[in-house]
């Protein structure tokens, strides 16, 4: 089942072996796995974004409070 959360601050992930993107500051929304999670967020009108980041990369961005997970979500570990 699908959540949200709040992108606060620096946020990046990594396509392939390609260079660092920064996930834009505001809602997106979150789908977890055991060992991933995956984030979709409206990169510009209409178009929209979404990457899968290692479950530990998320852990590690919820902790310094940089995602925030939506008041009542499970999604913090």
């Amino acid at each position: 089942m699908p959540r949200f959360a709040t992108i606060h601050g620096h946020v990046t992930f990594t396509p392939g072996d390609g260079a660092p993107i920064e996930i834009p500051e505001g809602r997106v929304e979150i789908l977890e796995a055991d060992d991933s999670v995956t984030l979709s967020w409206e990169a510009e009108p209409g178009t929209v974004g979404t990457t899968a980041m290692p479950r530990l990369q998320y852990d590690q961005y919820v902790e310094a409070g940089k995602i925030r997970p939506e008041a009542g979500d499970q999604a913090a570990a």
